[in-house]
């Protein structure tokens, strides 16, 4: 019981330093006003909840039941950021929901410095994100009136400007776009995770 104890203790000692991390990062990836707790309860800390309150006014419940898609993501990308021991690879759908401009560009660098160690899989509807990658693909359906198939191709680098032209313009012919998506991939490549 006493190493329960003293683990529990441990454990409690530990989370409002993790929350205040999470949080921090939070800060970064477009959620300004996020407050993050940690509840150590059970015998040995062993029933551990990450709440959240993901907006001003918005009441602390465990992140599972607060979050929409775009935070829960941005939520587990700064879990990642502050953990050492996190999974060899993590899956990010959507990280970037809600979100533009510079605070796109901010996630894009947290998800490239998250990938230095490990592999790091997201999906994007934003050039801001998808120039940070270092291996870009493009997913394509064709629904031919009996079904609906989608193909996924990788870019080589110039297919990579023209789908990120694609993605800011709607148009992959457009100059001023290909010229947008060139600087962004210029930008992402001088970032230094």
């Amino acid at each position: 019981m006493v190493a329960a104890a003293a683990l529990r203790e441990a454990r409690r000692r530990a989370a409002p330093v993790l929350a205040a991390r999470i949080q921090e990062h939070l800060r970064v990836l477009a959620m300004a006003t996020a407050t993050v707790e940690v509840t150590v309860d059970g015998e040995a800390g062993s029933d551990v909840v990450l709440c959240l309150s993901p907006n001003s006014g918005t009441p602390m419940l465990p992140v599972a039941r607060v979050a929409s898609g775009g935070e829960l993501a941005r939520t587990m990308l700064a879990v990642g950021l502050v953990l050492t021991a996190s999974p060899p690879v993590q899956v990010f759908d959507e990280v970037d929901a809600g979100v533009g401009g510079a605070a796109a560009h901010r996630i894009g660098e947290a998800l490239s410095s998250l990938a230095r160690d490990r592999q790091v899989l997201v999906v994007t509807h934003l050039a801001q994100v998808a120039a940070y990658a270092d291996h870009q693909m493009v997913v394509v359906k064709v629904d031919d009136g009996r079904s609906t198939v989608a193909t996924v191709s990788t870019l080589d680098a110039d297919g990579r400007v023209v789908e990120l032209s694609r993605m800011l313009s709607g148009s992959p012919d457009s100059d001023t776009a290909r010229g947008h998506a060139e600087e962004l991939l210029q930008a992402a490549r001088g970032h230094v995770s």
